[in-house]
């Protein structure tokens, strides 16, 4: 297997890969993902250096939980850090955010994973008056006395929550969206993560795919493909999708980003290179449906450093594309 860049998440004091799986694709809501196609995808990431996959107990109910329950049971020595979230199980409100429902929850995701004690549980994007909540943090630390979980973290939407969540002592890690189109979590959330020795996870770093360059207009995605039903927020938050921008702002964009990778590099990498780049994170997350997309990402962590010229292209491009449409929102 290759040797990957390793960087600790953070308060759980693991190592991780600096290029990790997400694996929401492998569940639900990114079209049909066959389980050998599913496989192949965990095999390749693990082949190529990752050890680091992250998931949730309502992608696919919990298939994509239980994919890698039985691919890790067949790799013992794989090596790979797992970590899930739960919330989404019940209606999104603050009350349910309880030790009796975290104990439902992961009693369900340590069948689904094949484990004792889960590596780390993150909160799934809850409502902000959660992250206020002593009793909810009061209930997390409770779980780890019992050895259910060996260290807990939080999934946002916005920087203020995240902010709100590392100032939790016992919050390890902070998983939001950053990549070239959202710049946002730079400016405050990654200094005060590095200064509290949070770790920080960065999903959608392709923009649900925008990055790649691959789509035109007249791209058509799949009815259960959340490309298609969530543009504007129809089912979950608009910002898991494009990184909520506007998808004819986006392929704009995203032409003018190709163009800035470097030679023998191309622009998803180039984004994938980007994010590792920045001070403070510890690992980012692309999903992949293919093996080749799979060694394709993790590809990245290898990339030389991107130069201060393509940096300062990348701020140029948002500020001038992307910033006057999401930069406030989120």
């Amino acid at each position: 297997m290759h040797r990957m860049e390793q960087r600790v998440l953070g308060r759980t004091g693991r190592e991780v890969s600096v290029v990790g799986l997400g694996t929401w694709q492998l569940g639900a809501d990114w079209g049909d993902v066959a389980e050998a196609d599913a496989t192949d995808v965990l095999d390749a990431a693990v082949e190529s250096g990752v050890t680091f996959f992250d998931t949730a107990d309502v992608y696919g109910d919990g298939r994509s939980e239980q994919l890698i329950g039985r691919y890790l049971k067949e790799r013992p020595d794989a090596g790979v850090f797992v970590a899930t979230k739960m919330g989404r199980r019940a209606e999104q409100l603050p009350e349910n955010y309880v030790l009796d429902n975290f104990r439902t929850w992961n009693d369900r995701s340590r069948a689904n994973l094949g484990v004792d004690t889960l590596d780390l549980v993150q909160l799934h994007c809850p409502p902000s008056a959660v992250f206020a909540s002593d009793e909810v943090f009061d209930a997390l630390d409770t779980l780890v006395a019992e050895q259910r979980i060996a260290a807990y973290g939080v999934s946002v939407e916005t920087c203020a929550q995240a902010l709100t969540a590392i100032a939790r002592p016992g919050v390890a890690s902070v998983q939001i969206i950053l990549n070239p189109f959202r710049l946002k979590p730079l400016d405050e959330v990654l200094p005060a993560a590095r200064a509290a020795g949070v770790g920080v996870i960065a999903r959608v770093p392709l923009a649900s795919g925008l990055l790649t360059g691959k789509y035109t207009k007249d791209t058509v995605f799949a009815a259960d493909d959340h490309r298609s039903f969530n543009r504007h927020g129809e089912a979950f938050d608009q910002g898991e999708t494009f990184s909520g921008v506007d998808f004819e702002t986006g392929l704009a964009a995203a032409a003018e980003f190709a163009a800035l990778a470097p030679a023998g590099a191309t622009p998803a990498a180039t984004a994938l290179r980007w994010i590792v780049q920045q001070d403070g994170v510890s690992s980012v997350i692309p999903g992949a449906r293919s093996r080749a997309q799979a060694k394709g990402n993790a590809a990245a962590a290898a990339l030389p450093a991107l130069s201060p010229e393509t940096l300062a292209a990348v701020r140029d491009l948002y500020d001038r594309r992307i910033r006057a449409s999401v930069h406030d929102r989120w």
